[in-house]
């Protein structure tokens, strides 16, 4: 047998109903045609791929950007500015806004399940969030100014109906996600379908840079009367509102950019919501997912602590928030370049030897990190140090992203196209 294939289902063949409905249901379906071979994963570059390929990777990174934006305003940028004035308990209860990520798996099946075949299976998702997004960043941004206003009143009495606005954008942004999820394992064709993940890891992180450290840089006065103006101003260069005003106007020209200029592949209704359902449960019931779930759920106690508290001790023992917003964005572009290497590299090796080796590397990571705290400078922080939390953070972050992409290309290669969105969203999740 043949140690390139790689079973999608367990017990699943194509006598199986649903997938041989699948198969005939597509345009592409003839048979004219000689049977293919079974596909074997490429090893090469990215610009030795197909041209089709190389549009639809463009075309995934892009729509990967745009779900970072307001996830980065929504986890970082939003929470950042709304903390002078509110309290911690205010603060938490915003972060419900944020649930829907978290929560996504409960109604993917009625995305893979409830489509029309005239628009497609995944524009018919994609097309009408994307607009709905687009428009409510715009009603958002003519009034977010206000909002914030009220909703730090009465000791934060009015964060509820703020958080309702960018709980309705994360939601918006979870269903989105669900559906590119899908698209892109049918997107690219099988043999590099790995590079999906690097799609994802840049187009997310950009997305999310760009409304996180990008947006306060330059939504802050002091930057801008610094860098950008000979008289200063109270406000910085861009602002909340004109910020959100501006992504929506380019969801909405994106949105119909698509549905003008890509067209997807038609087929039939196969499944309906609970016969997804079902199958995900089944999934949920095979001994490897059960596997891999405890995995993940152990996986991340050896360096979660480096994660989330390294950069508060660094500002805790003197490290500027200047100094740290400079690491971050020396970091950006070493984190989109290994993420296309990881990618790359997960054509080479097998998906979940490079997460091995992303996760011993993440480990030494972490110790590397507790070294680089002990050894604070007593008299302040001088130019050495900042050079060692640099690579100290540059290497964090690169054991995280190849981990990230080997995972992400793992979960690629696995999920069944058939219910595409629901399978990497439980894998994911």
């Amino acid at each position: 047998m043949n140690n390139n294939v790689e079973y999608r289902r367990k017990n699943a063949s194509l006598e199986s109903p649903a997938i041989t409905a699948n198969l005939m249901a597509r345009e592409s379906f003839t048979l004219d045609d000689h049977v293919p071979r079974t596909p074997t994963i490429n090893n090469h570059g990215f610009f030795q791929l197909p041209m089709q390929d190389r549009r639809n990777f463009g075309l995934l990174v892009l729509l990967y950007f745009l779900q970072g934006v307001p996830m980065g305003l929504a986890t970082g940028s939003v929470p950042f500015l709304l903390k002078p004035h509110m309290s911690y308990s205010a603060l938490g209860v915003f972060s419900l806004a944020s649930y829907p990520y978290s929560l996504k798996l409960l109604w993917s099946p009625v995305v893979d399940a409830v489509w029309s075949p005239k628009f497609g299976r995944r524009k018919s998702w994609i097309m009408p969030i994307q607009m709905l997004s687009g428009f409510g960043m715009i009603w958002l941004g003519s009034r977010v100014k206000q909002m914030m206003i009220t909703a730090g009143e009465n000791d934060g009495a009015g964060i509820w109906g703020f958080t309702g606005w960018w709980f309705f954008l994360v939601f918006m942004c979870a269903t989105q996600d669900i559906a590119v999820d899908g698209w892109a394992l049918t997107l690219l064709t099988p043999g590099n379908i790995s590079y999906a993940s690097t799609a994802q890891t840049v187009g997310l992180t950009a997305g999310q840079f760009m409304s996180y450290t990008v947006f306060l840089a330059f939504n802050s006065p002091d930057f801008a009367n610094k860098w950008f103006r000979k008289i200063p101003l109270d406000e910085g260069v861009m602002t909340l509102g004109g910020y959100l005003t501006f992504w929506g106007w380019i969801y909405i020209i994106v949105t119909l950019g698509l549905a003008a200029l890509k067209k997807e592949e038609k087929t039939k209704n196969e499944d309906g919501i609970w016969d997804v359902y079902k199958v995900m449960w089944g999934v949920l019931k095979l001994k490897n997912i059960q596997t891999i779930i405890i995995i993940h759920l152990i996986a991340k106690i050896g360096f979660q602590a480096n994660d989330a508290v390294t950069n508060l001790k660094l500002i805790d023992k003197g490290f500027s928030q200047e100094d740290l917003a400079l690491t971050v964005l020396i970091d950006f572009p070493f984190e989109i370049g290994l993420g296309y290497y990881a990618g790359k590299w997960s054509t080479t090796y097998t998906p979940m030897r490079l997460w091995c080796w992303g996760f011993v590397g993440r480990l030494i990571a972490a110790v590397l990190a507790q070294i680089t705290v002990i050894i604070f400078p007593s008299k302040g922080v001088d130019t050495w140090y900042l050079l060692v939390v640099i690579a100290e953070h540059i290497f964090s972050t690169f054991t995280n992203t190849v981990m990230f992409v080997a995972v992400s290309a793992f979960h690629a290669r696995i999920a069944d196209p058939v219910i595409g969105g629901t399978y990497m969203t439980l894998l994911a999740t």
